[in-house]
């Protein structure tokens, strides 16, 4: 009992993880209350659509920054800090001005390809998108270094808000599919607000050109191993919508991006909150030669306390609790739910110890397992395409995603064995 005391009092990453925490459970609870609304005004198809689109985006992000927002954290001191941070935002604004350029040039031309053909104007959207993303990924990096999580949960909860009534409202006029993703941008657009008002209390020292360019090439990596990493991920989770809606049934497709945002939502908030804290903190102990084991035992320990018992009892309760929330129209959506359980526990061990491969400079060993994943993932799709079963290909999808998850979880703790067991100055 005293070590989970100590644990929620900050003897590990309890204390300083509440608030942020606290502010992400919070958005989240916005989120979740809005799909009760949103899966009545719009279809399983506009939510197919949807997720295509987001899926697009999600990969342009990271070609955007390069993730030099991560390398916003790790920085030697705060001008080095700074320095990659200014770098980073104007690359993201090149890059967002160079896809409206293109996104301009396709619309005009009605040379849209695929499912953005049937968004029209609303993909015009994307670069806006890309650089609000963008722009607010390396903010919280800057804000997270100094460990200000109130800011950042503050941003999560003006970007819930923002995103959720606008997409209720634009659905209670008829905007469809159009309203899902303009409440996305605009909530996206108010969290970004949100960290800029404040930019100014973080005092953040000058810099001249040639130490962001130094800064950036100090931390090439970035660009050179972990960017081609997020990239080859977020192509193979976005694999079951860019790929299976062009075969199967557009609906079927709604409800498997149902059961993936209900499930990942809560999970990605609590994977981002923890890996967050424990980045900043285990990239200190590193610094300073200190032992981070216990630290990371402690915190997964509690992570599966709470998340095992959940599993299990979304297991039996899927299928008639989501019918039950979200309607008649997404009766079938707890099927996918209990495939994907699995996986998500898994990953909840997993994706919270990423930053691992930063901090031990293992980016190349990393990468490799997702080049892995990847194939895995579209042999899986393939295979449930050739069989002609939509949910054989998210079965096959999800399995193999759970057994990465398993691989990458034991070769983190080899990699903290190493450390703990090295001498260190």
């Amino acid at each position: 009992m005293n070590r989970w005391r100590k644990w929620l009092n900050g003897d590990g990453i309890g204390g300083e993880a509440a608030t942020l925490m606290g502010g992400n459970i919070i958005a989240q609870a916005i989120a979740m209350l809005a799909y009760l609304v949103l899966t009545r005004l719009y279809s399983p198809e506009d939510f197919a659509l949807f997720n295509i689109f987001y899926s697009y985006i999600e990969v342009l992000i990271i070609v955007s920054t390069c993730k030099y927002e991560l390398a916003v954290v790790a920085a030697r001191d705060a001008s080095e800090s700074t320095a990659v941070a200014r770098f980073a935002l104007r690359m993201n604004t090149c890059v967002s001005l160079l896809l409206l350029t293109l996104a301009l040039a396709l619309y005009l031309t009605d040379t849209l390809p695929g499912d953005y053909a049937e968004l029209g104007a609303i993909s015009l959207l994307v670069p806006p998108m890309v650089w609000l993303m963008g722009s607010s990924r390396i903010y919280a990096g800057l804000y997270n270094r100094v460990r200000r999580y109130r800011v950042m949960a503050s941003a999560e909860i003006t970007n819930a808000v923002g995103g959720a009534g606008l997409k209720i409202l634009l659905g209670v006029l008829g905007m469809k599919p159009a309203g899902l993703p303009l409440g996305t941008v605009l909530g996206q657009a108010t969290s970004n607000l949100v960290y800029r008002l404040r930019m100014r209390t973080l005092q953040l020292p000058a810099t001249t050109r040639d130490e962001r360019k130094a800064a950036a090439v100090k931390h090439k990596n970035y660009p050179l191993f972990v960017a081609p990493k997020e990239l080859v991920n977020s192509l193979s989770a976005g694999l079951p919508f860019l790929w299976l809606a062009f075969y199967f049934d557009r609906a079927e497709v709604g409800l498997l991006g149902l059961a993936m945002t209900m499930v990942f939502r809560p999970a990605n908030i609590l994977n981002s909150a923890i890996e967050s804290v424990l980045y900043a903190r285990a990239a200190e102990s590193v610094r300073r030669g200190e032992r981070i084991a216990p630290l990371l035992s402690r915190t997964l320990l509690v992570v599966n306390a709470i998340a095992l018992p959940v599993c299990i009892v979304g297991w039996f309760v899927a299928e008639p609790v989501f019918t039950f929330l979200f309607g008649a129209k997404w009766e079938g959506c707890g099927v996918y739910v209990r495939t994907l359980l699995p996986w998500i526990w898994l990953s909840l061990n997993a994706t919270p110890l990423t930053f691992l491969s930063l901090i031990f400079n293992k980016q190349r060993t990393e990468f490799l397992f997702y080049i892995g994943l990847l194939a895995l993932r579209v042999a899986a799709i393939a295979v449930g395409i050739r069989l002609g079963s939509f949910l054989t290909a998210v079965r096959l999808y999800a399995a193999v995603s759970a057994l990465t998850m398993l691989a990458l979880t034991a070769w983190y703790a080899a990699l903290v064995r190493r450390y703990e067991n090295s001498p260190r100055g």
